[in-house]
């Protein structure tokens, strides 16, 4: 299709999701002058952490600089899976055994979590376990997904069903692949509603939330913080980072070890029922082993295509990346060929220097961030956590806090290295290794 006549009359250079659950309107408010918990970052984490807080008898602030939920946690692409990427060999390598299965089973603990939370607070948000279909790009990595499978470190299993490539179209209806591996309990929900909903839910715990308000700075007073906001200054006992891929220059020594990565997506027009069905016929998230990955899935309604990964060396805008994601879905897809754009954005997932989240205090300041784009499930868990640390709580430990949080020389936020490692990747993704 000409690039051209790519998009639909309607389309809209912002989040699909936001069609069903715009950015909410929360009413102008007077910031208090002094605070227990200030957290700063209105996604997941900050939401989370904020209602653990609130819950625990802390007068709670969150503040943002846009509107809440700006960023990732209504521009992701709804997947919620184990969420850890390090296997359990490479972190005994770097750990030891006994961390490397704690910190496994972080990543476990974070998607039984999130699926007992909705269920319990009667999140509506459509939620679903659909399980993922994780397709192999080559016949080595399905071998290396065989292995895995018949291998898995006792007490970290994680439930998985091999599919040989001449049974694939059970799962996807493409042949580009060479078969792959069904997780069947992943997930999958509808960010933006999830987002609203985490933000009833820390409200109605008693936090109080003010968008439109950028922090400036974070000063030391004494035992306390001043934080110096678009709307005001804030005293705090307590002060919590959640800006995750958003991580600007508040705070340096966390803009140093945080990598932010644009994650393109589009949402084609809406099309048979019957014929998405033939497609995915199980409605599966869907990934893929390459090392520049892609992720899809279905709309909520079955109707759609969501279609994400990078396909820029160097950031771009959603008009530029449309068609490239346009191209690949066609060769996964041959029938989408004709498929229109209703959608197309981009958000900011942060990488970490190790491929893992990191959870801590640093400088007297809490955090939790660099889910490496696995932030669902994780940043739902780990923003948990790092509010029951706020509090003092025993329970809030986590394996991640102990573990150094890494950066390295001459970097100082800037990802000046990103687009030779993508064309890296790329060339090794083009190879059958």
């Amino acid at each position: 299709m000409n690039s051209d006549d790519l998009f639909t009359a309607g389309f809209k250079s912002e989040p699909y999701w936001w069609k069903d659950a715009p950015r909410p309107h929360i009413p102008a408010a007077t910031l208090p002058s002094e605070i227990d918990v200030l957290v700063i970052g209105a996604g997941y984490t900050g939401l989370m952490a904020a209602r653990e807080t609130a819950r625990g008898g802390r007068s709670t602030l969150v503040i943002d600089a846009e509107s809440a939920g700006w960023g990732c946690s209504s521009r992701n692409g709804g997947q919620v899976a184990t969420s850890i990427k390090p296997s359990f060999t490479a972190l005994s390598g770097k750990h030891n055994e006994e961390m490397a299965f704690a910190i496994r089973t972080e990543g476990l603990s974070a998607l039984e979590y999130t699926d007992v939370l909705i269920r319990e607070e009667k999140l509506d948000c459509d939620w679903r376990r659909t399980g993922r279909f994780h397709a192999a790009h080559n016949r080595r990595q399905y071998d290396a997904l065989a292995m895995f499978a018949g291998n898995q470190p006792k007490g970290l299993e994680v439930p998985m069903e091999m599919v040989p490539k001449a049974e694939q179209h059970r799962e996807i209806a493409s042949d580009l692949y060479h078969g792959g591996a069904v997780y069947p309990r992943h997930g999958a929900l509808h960010p933006g509603k999830y987002h609203l909903e985490l933000l009833r839910i820390a409200r109605a715990a008693g936090a109080q939330v003010v968008d439109q308000c950028k922090a400036q700075a974070i000063e030391r007073d004494g035992q306390r913080f001043r934080v110096r906001t678009a709307k005001g200054t804030v005293t705090a006992r307590d002060v919590v980072l959640a800006t995750n891929g958003y991580s600007g220059p508040l705070s340096p020594w966390h803009r140093r070890r945080v990598i932010p990565i644009g994650s393109y997506i589009i949402a084609t027009e809406p099309r048979p029922a019957e014929e998405m069905k033939k497609l995915i016929p199980h409605d599966r998230m869907v990934s893929d082993t390459r090392r520049v990955v892609f992720y899809y899935r279905l709309s909520p309604d079955q109707r759609s295509i969501l279609f994400g990964g990078r396909v820029a060396y160097m950031e771009t805008n959603p008009l530029v990346s449309a068609p490239r994601l346009h191209k690949c879905l066609s060769d996964i897809f041959p029938s989408m060929k004709d498929a229109h754009v209703t959608h197309s954005w981009m958000g900011f997932v942060a990488y970490t220097f190790d491929t893992l989240p990191h959870v801590g205090k640093q400088d007297g300041i809490h955090y939790a961030m660099g889910y490496c784009g696995s932030g669902v499930s994780l940043a739902t868990y780990f923003g948990m956590r790092v509010g029951q640390q706020v509090l003092g709580r025993e329970e809030g430990k986590t394996a991640l806090d102990n573990v150094p949080f890494q950066t390295r020389p001459m970097y100082t936020g800037n990802p000046w290295f990103l687009a030779p490692s993508v064309w890296w990747y790329r060339m090794l993704d083009r190879l059958p290794i």
